[in-house]
């Protein structure tokens, strides 16, 4: 059974939502302060001010690359990459090129992520890849897992939050049977019960993104948990 700080040091907590304003990024880095979550995710123009506010904690500071539609180019991808690390990033969540994965450009694919799996190594940094499963047969999500990790990823992640299904203990343990031991597996996308966080877990799941971190806590919450949508 996991316990609740064993759940919290897998949880991402997460603000991606176009309208997120600095106030609320604040609030969010002083949630996961307290509950000693693994990460903040947030956007890119709040990674400053997310690693201020967690200095010391313990707690990461993640954001986006290429988010949320991945087809922005190398180059670009690149840059935004070395910015966020600059500016304290200390965890990549990109979003890959699936525009490239479905057209069999799967070279294009790897090397997008390989040359951000060396910048991110190089600093002492972790890249996640978000392959979108909602996009993707059972077979295409088998070959996505073996091009991250041919490229170097630490995490391979489920989804953005952003398209039309989010995690799946399905997507999870098919993830999971068909990836090295050594890559780990991110669920996001929906997930909003302690239930449903425990259910990823016990599939595979190594983190969890998630907006509504502190419920996913406590079995407690979940008969008072909402069930609107949210982005991330």
């Amino acid at each position: 059974m996991l316990s609740t700080d064993n759940l919290a040091a897998r949880i991402d907590h997460t603000l991606l939502k176009p309208e997120a304003t600095r106030a609320q990024i604040e609030w969010l880095c002083a949630e996961a302060r307290e509950a000693q979550f693994a990460s903040v995710c947030v956007p890119p123009h709040y990674v400053s001010v997310a690693a201020a506010a967690l200095q010391g904690s313990g707690v990461k500071v993640c954001t986006v690359i290429g988010f949320p539609l991945g087809y922005a180019t190398s180059a670009a991808k690149l840059a935004e990459a070395e910015d966020a690390l600059r500016n304290g990033a200390e965890e990549l969540d990109m979003v890959m090129n699936n525009a490239a994965f479905k057209s069999g450009e799967y070279t294009v694919v790897e090397q997008d992520i390989r040359q951000l799996s060396a910048l991110c190594h190089a600093s002492g940094a972790i890249l996640k890849v978000i392959i979108e499963t909602a996009l993707l047969t059972p077979d295409e999500i088998r070959q996505a897992c073996d091009l991250c990790a041919a490229a170097g990823a630490d995490f391979v992640k489920t989804s953005t939050g952003f398209a039309s299904r989010g995690a799946s203990v399905e997507d999870i343990r098919l993830m999971r049977s068909h990836l090295p031991e050594h890559i780990r597996i991110k669920a996001s996308g929906g997930i909003r019960t302690h239930a449903q966080a425990v259910a990823l877990v016990e599939a595979g799941a190594d983190r969890l993104g998630a907006s509504a971190g502190l419920a996913l806590l406590t079995p407690a919450a979940d008969d008072a948990s909402t069930h609107e949508p949210t982005a991330y």
